[in-house]
């Protein structure tokens, strides 16, 4: 094997030339420039960062304060023309409803959103929603079914009417909210769907919800939540009267207990009924009853029709009265029937005492007498 000699390597001094080409840019740039640059380049540490961030955040800022100060300054701008729009709103309805009395359908729904008070009795504060309510189904009967013009003095003076009626009414409804809430008493929406359904069995609202709706919409301009607005205060009412009169109720449940010991349908009626028409012939119905009889509750032939006959019912509460039933017979469509009539106390004697002792505020220019 031959030994391999080693050549020292010579490496020879490359020449740099004065000036470096740049093939990107015309022109050239000399060595000693580019080592002029090179030297005038900081160390890089923490110092220089923090410092170069600081620099660069400055320069920032003079762009963002300005525009944060403008972003505030607009937002104070809109929240003061968004108050401003709100206090002249309130201001508009409140000299529509107050001054003027105007019964819109627009001011209607902004009282359905916004509770102005239209009266206060006691603590409880009483709705201007409630009273254009109650006011503005009554306008809508006289114009449309009676062609009544409130424009006319006649008009005018009527409206007036029709005004303290309605105060009249949202008082005395607030009266009766007053007991019911002492009473524990309240109207669910079972309820309020159960007394519909039983109307409608007999035709009294329609066939279908169609006619209902259109019932309502011809007669009141209500919609089917009006109307279980209205049913809810109307059973209400019946309810506190016939709990808060107790001696009726009591009365009603001893002739149950009469009936059940054995005694006579017939003598018990003409001994107790305070129906006068019917108390002398053993409270039997003078004529046959059908499904839609005008002039029997709807409660009461909706439980009559459900019975058998001979069987006596319990103490059932039609609105006005206690009534204790007896089918006697049922043929087809029509039944015949006997019954022992207990008169309710008027809710009236109720709320009197506390018309007395709480008088209402009222806060538009509405003459009660």
């Amino acid at each position: 094997m031959k030994n391999l000699k080693l050549k020292k390597l010579k490496i020879k001094r490359v020449k740099l030339p004065s000036k470096i080409s740049n093939p990107l840019r015309k022109g050239s740039i000399t060595v000693d420039k580019v080592n002029e640059a090179i030297k005038s380049v900081s160390n890089i540490t923490n110092d220089t960062v923090s410092d170069h961030r600081e620099d660069i955040l400055s320069t920032a800022r003079k762009f963002i304060y300005p525009l944060q100060h403008s972003k505030h300054k607009f937002v104070r701008l809109s929240v003061g023309i968004a108050l401003i729009v709100l206090v002249s709103f309130f201001a508009y309805c409140s000299i529509e409803l107050y001054a003027l009395q105007t019964t819109s359908g627009f001011l209607y729904r902004v009282t359905e959103v916004i509770p102005f008070p239209v009266a206060k009795e006691g603590g409880r504060w009483i709705s201007y929603n409630s009273y254009l309510f109650e006011l503005r189904r009554n306008m809508h009967y006289y114009i449309t079914q009676q062609q009544a013009n409130f424009s006319t003095k006649d008009g005018k003076n009527q409206l007036t009417t029709l005004k303290q009626q309605a105060m009249k009414r949202v008082v005395n409804d607030s009266y009766v909210s007053t007991l019911a809430d002492k009473n524990d008493i309240k109207v669910s929406g079972i309820e309020i769907s159960s007394a519909i359904s039983t109307v409608r069995q007999q035709n009294k609202l329609g066939n279908s919800d169609q006619v209902l709706s259109n019932v309502l919409n011809e007669y009141w301009g209500w919609n089917i939540n009006d109307f279980r607005r209205e049913l809810g205060i109307e059973l209400l009412s019946q309810k506190v009267a016939a709990k808060l009169d107790a001696n009726t109720t009591n009365q009603a449940n001893s002739v149950v207990g009469l009936l059940n010991s054995g005694q006579d349908f017939a003598s018990v009626a003409s001994k107790y009924s305070q129906d006068s028409s019917t108390a002398s012939n053993g409270g039997q119905y003078g004529s046959d009853i059908t499904l839609n009889n005008p002039n029997i509750s709807p409660i009461v032939i909706n439980k009559l029709f459900s019975m058998q006959p001979g069987q006596v019912s319990g103490v059932i509460n039609s609105g006005t009265n206690l009534e204790i039933l007896k089918l006697i017979s049922k043929t087809g469509n029509s039944v015949k029937a006997a019954h022992i009539q207990f008169n309710i106390q008027p809710i009236a004697n109720y709320t009197q005492s506390l018309k007395s002792s709480n008088k209402p505020s009222i806060f538009i220019n509405v003459s009660l007498n």
